[in-house]
């Protein structure tokens, strides 16, 4: 299996590559990570740069092709396993890192405390709307923390604020989306807000920080990944 970690959590969200890898190994699962991992090629197509889009697609799909790939991020999840079938002909065999915890810790080979927590998640548009994928995170965050959920959510769920291009073009609208968001997960009572798309994470964590040295008061500490607050409950 090939772990496709994405640019977002190579460039500036590594403790996710960090944690979804003690999970693969605590679970026995064999894996390689590429050293020429490029981008799966989502964030030229969502801004419109379609043949650049499919140059870095064929490049990237000839690493990929015949391989089964893990992804942490939703964008790269709904590429892989929408968008090169569509646009390349080539169907990968793409599994998300919420799907694969929820297959280990049915099979056993994950074994998760529950720890004293409340949390609440944040479906990203592509693994949600775009995929139909709601139910296998809410069953991994229940066996490790008590999942309480936000009013916006499944097919109702707010977006982050960054997809499109718009923490590039727009960041100040980004900002203020993501403080939307924030303002759901605090209607919650939660303390941690958890995704599992490593965008939306990004954007949300400069959400919260921004809100923060605003003085806003959010009771939310952190944004975390799924993977995150696995390793955090797994049984050593």
């Amino acid at each position: 299996m090939i772990y496709f970690t994405g640019c977002v959590v190579r460039k500036k969200l590594p403790e996710i590559a960090d944690a979804t890898e003690k999970i693969l190994k605590n679970a026995g699962i064999e894996y390689e990570i590429l050293k020429n991992e490029g981008c799966c090629g989502s964030p030229l197509l969502r801004t419109g740069f379609q043949d650049e889009a499919l140059e870095v697609m064929e490049k990237t799909s000839r690493n990929l092709e015949g391989e089964k790939i893990l992804v942490s991020c939703a964008g790269c999840y709904k590429t892989l396993k929408n968008d090169y079938k569509e646009l390349l002909g080539v169907d990968l065999d793409v599994v998300h890192t919420s799907q694969l915890f929820n297959t280990l810790i049915e099979e056993g080979r994950l074994k998760l405390k529950k720890l004293p927590w409340t949390v609440t998640y944040h479906d990203p548009c592509h693994l949600g709307r775009h995929c139909g994928v709601y139910s296998e995170p809410r069953k991994v965050l229940n066996q490790t923390a008590e999942l309480v959920e936000m009013d916006k959510n499944l097919e109702e769920s707010r977006c982050c604020g960054a997809g499109g291009g718009v923490k590039s073009a727009y960041p100040e609208t980004a900002i203020k989306t993501g403080k939307s968001r924030i303002q759901d997960a605090e209607a919650t009572g939660s303390r941690l807000l958890v995704s599992s798309c490593s965008f939306c994470i990004l954007n949300l964590k400069d959400a919260l920080r921004n809100s923060k040295n605003d003085d806003e008061g959010f009771n939310i500490s952190n944004v975390l990944d799924i993977s995150q607050l696995v390793l955090m409950g797994l049984e050593q």
